[in-house]
């Protein structure tokens, strides 16, 4: 797996200071997407254990929230094993910190189902996540007052609690909470 880039600081992808990842490589090509230059699979730089080690520096200090994936596409099959180990040595060393993931995918119908390449490693990159913002970027539905999302058929999923209940709950802002 490659990635595009790695924001430390970032306020933009989900609640407090966060590091975000965009990993390189994505297929839904999104008319208006923010960072079409990531779609390209072997655009960036090779993700690596040094790749890892930086980002679990980068969340080190107590100030920053959690970790958030962007792409590219964190759900291409070819970007899950990597996506997958880096969460085990997060969760391991931050059980606290809040991870976020955007997906073009949805959660219902292309995710949990097991579509998207092995099953086994897509349920265990859905286990270490909080929060799911999923569904395509939709040009025509582009609204700049939503929070979190850039369209409004992006939905905000509470992944454990919809992981748990078998059907979709909704993310509420949980700012002060630890995880469950």
């Amino acid at each position: 797996m490659n990635y595009a880039t790695i924001k430390y600081c970032d306020i933009a992808n989900g609640p407090g200071v966060r590091v975000s990842l965009f990993v390189s490589g994505c297929t839904h090509r999104c008319k208006g997407c923010f960072n079409a230059v990531a779609w390209d699979f072997d655009y960036g730089e090779p993700f690596t254990q040094q790749t890892i080690d930086s980002i679990l520096a980068m969340l080190a200090p107590h100030y920053v929230a959690g970790l958030t994936l962007l792409g590219g596409e964190p759900f291409e099959p070819q970007n899950q094993p990597a996506l997958v180990e880096l969460l085990r040595q997060v969760r391991a060393n931050y059980p606290n910190k809040s991870i976020w993931a955007f997906s073009g995918y949805l959660f219902d119908r292309d995710i949990l189902p097991g579509r998207l390449g092995d099953p086994a490693v897509t349920a265990e990159f859905l286990s270490y996540l909080d929060v799911l913002v999923d569904g395509p970027f939709i040009e025509s539905k582009k609204n700049m007052m939503l929070r979190f999302r850039g369209s409004e058929n992006q939905r905000l999923i509470d992944v454990p609690a919809s992981l748990q209940k078998g059907d979709i709950v909704l993310w509420e802002d949980w700012q002060g909470k630890e995880r469950r």
